[in-house]
């Protein structure tokens, strides 16, 4: 089966499984799994931050990075399409108490002037703006980079405001390979980041959150509150440092196999890209209004292909670490003979 669903859907190669059983362990909740503090002292650096936390998701990140941050009452300020607003169950609201100000964007990047704008007063009737999330890349937008200017810009403004910023950074490293920029130097722009290691990273579980040594001690507790105190835990972090260090370079094989499915796909009549493909990503709209996402999805599979549904008349294709340029062909071969 050629699954384009997603980059979750990768498996852990044979290093990863060698390093996993070889790996040495301790109980991290007592702080004494070393595998998991060389993950977490390695993304520190790498990401350019003070402290480094070990979470076994990126949703766990964000909406520790919430609890952290925020105090119930407050209000979080976000992207319309952002990831924390549409796929996390509306935790930050359930768990912070606090409530989601949305703010449209174009290709997932708020306007800097509409951010203040959106930043509350001293109104006694108005909630506190407590946190200012990014995201990047930006999953609805089709794995849209946000620019290194364009973080500065709204974190100026949250530093002049006293606000933190925190980055859901979940394929933060396909920004950088995209551009060539390391992610420490979005990540400046930032008070916290999350960053997930097992999508297009390969890792079976896990992603990192990344701040000050404040941050990262009231992150633990949070996470220790959240059910995420894992004991020995090693067996999971070798393959996460692999995925760390090892596999960053990769990611712009994953971007030219997605650039050649788009180019592909936009030769067809049957089909429209709808995004500018910078990374793993691929957006596709049915031409035929008639024509429905299912019938095509349902096709595919039959096919021995896999794709996922994105909103009406759209579906996504994610490039990853377990696809091939022949897969790209046969891909592309099917849809051509879709009607």
């Amino acid at each position: 089966m050629i699954d384009l669903r997603s980059d979750t859907v990768t498996k852990p190669d044979e290093r990863m499984r060698k390093a996993m059983y070889e790996a040495e362990v301790g109980d991290d909740v007592y702080g004494e799994d070393p595998t998991v503090n060389r993950l977490e002292q390695r993304a520190a650096e790498i990401l350019g931050k003070d402290a480094a936390l070990f979470v076994t998701s990126g949703t766990q990140g964000n909406q520790i990075a919430g609890l952290v941050h925020c105090r119930p009452g407050q209000e979080v300020l976000l992207e319309s399409q952002a990831h924390i607003f549409l796929y996390e169950g509306a935790a930050m609201s359930a768990l912070a108490g606090v409530q989601l100000k949305t703010i449209e964007g174009i290709q997932g990047a708020m306007d800097p002037v509409e951010v203040e704008q959106a930043i509350r007063g001293k109104d006694i009737h108005e909630p506190e703006t407590g946190l200012i999330c990014l995201e990047n890349t930006h999953n609805k937008a089709g794995g849209a980079v946000l620019s290194v200017e364009h973080m500065k810009a709204i974190y100026e403004i949250a530093q002049r405001h006293q606000i933190p910023v925190h980055l859901d950074g979940a394929r933060l490293f396909n920004a950088q390979a995209a551009t060539g920029i390391p992610v420490a130097e979005f990540a400046k722009y930032t008070d916290t980041v999350q960053v997930c290691l097992s999508k297009g990273l390969g890792a079976p579980v896990g992603s990192i959150i990344a701040g000050s040594h404040d941050f990262i001690a009231k992150a633990r507790k949070w996470r220790k509150r959240l059910g995420g105190g894992l004991r020995q835990v090693g067996v999971l972090a070798a393959p996460a440092l692999i995925a760390l260090e090892e596999n960053p370079s990769r990611l712009v094989q994953d971007h030219d196999m997605a650039k050649e499915l788009a180019d592909g796909i936009q030769q067809m009549t049957a089909f429209e890209v709808l995004n500018e493909v910078e990374t793993n990503i691929i957006l596709v709209k049915l031409t035929n209004e008639h024509q429905m996402t299912e019938n095509l999805l349902s096709y595919l599979k039959g096919k021995g292909i896999l794709a996922g549904g994105f909103g009406p008349g759209i579906i996504r294709f994610v490039t990853n670490n377990g696809i091939s340029h022949e897969h790209i062909k046969e891909t592309l071969t099917k849809l051509k003979k879709f009607q």
